[in-house]
């Protein structure tokens, strides 16, 4: 009678502990430092819930909308003006700001692991759009009278924390082409405008028809679509339609930001 045994070894586990810790370590002080810098943690968690406040609970007090509380229809927009922002700042901004200071080169020098400086951005603006959407349901829970499932707002925060990948996708984007001095700016031409074309500050259907037929250009609407649809809200076109559209919008700023990177590396 033999016995088989598997030896496993002790270098790749080791190897496989340490990277891990590495990767836990960079998403735990990357989150702590987002959040500690107020400049930024006010205003991307500022932003949404006072417009949330302004348009929502104050001037559509009580209104409907296709028989849903024009509250909780804009909980949904404004969860997705939340992601956009924690996004396309955290990653945008920030990453330009580690360019230009040579941060990201003494990171890329380090024993790090490469992916780990993107990854902990990226689950930064995840933490953050989760917050944003947790702060956005009390409000509307405490003064729009609005009510949600438990269900309801596992969805809309899981679609908020997804919506964050393609939205950092973009921010790497403007922090690979944009100059550092100019990413505050650029950020908020794309920031603002793609909000407000997406139907997220006011329904579309209230909006100019020439907006209407922009609007599903952009990633924000699709995301908007799925979060109206997981409120009990008219949503326009299908959910398979929206995830393919976020999908592909993912590939092609992931494709343009390596291009942008690798450029970068060979004119450096």
């Amino acid at each position: 009678m033999s016995t088989a045994s598997i030896a496993l070894n002790p270098t790749s586990i080791n190897g496989f502990s340490r990277d891990t810790r590495i990767f836990a370590n960079e998403i735990r002080y990357e989150f702590l430092r987002a959040l500690r810098t107020r400049a930024f943690s006010l205003a991307t968690i500022g932003f949404p819930a006072m417009f949330y406040i302004l348009f929502g609970l104050l001037m559509n007090r009580g209104e409907t909308l296709n028989g849903v509380l024009v509250a909780k229809y804009l909980l949904g927009g404004y969860a997705v003006f939340g992601s956009l922002g924690a996004s396309i700042f955290g990653i945008g901004i920030g990453v330009s700001m580690d360019l230009s200071a040579g941060w990201l080169e003494l990171k890329r020098a380090s024993p790090m692991p490469p992916l780990a400086y993107v990854l902990s951005k990226c689950c930064m603006a995840i933490g953050f759009s989760v917050i944003i959407v947790s702060v956005l349901t009390l409000l509307g829970i405490s003064f729009g009278h609005v009510h949600l499932t438990l269900a309801e707002f596992g969805t809309i925060a899981g679609l908020a924390a997804a919506g964050a990948i393609p939205f950092s996708c973009l921010g790497l984007v403007l922090a690979f082409t944009v100059p550092p001095s100019s990413a505050g700016g650029i950020a908020n031409l794309v920031y603002l405008p793609m909000s407000f074309c997406s139907g997220l500050w006011v329904p579309l259907r209230f909006l100019p028809h020439a907006i209407q037929v922009i609007a599903p250009i952009t990633p924000t609407y699709h995301l908007a679509q799925l979060m109206y649809a997981s409120l009990g809200a008219t949503a326009a076109g299908t959910v398979l339609n929206h995830c393919l559209s976020l999908l592909g919008f993912t590939l092609i700023m992931i494709g343009i930001a390596w291009i942008a990177f690798r450029r970068r590396e060979q004119n450096s």
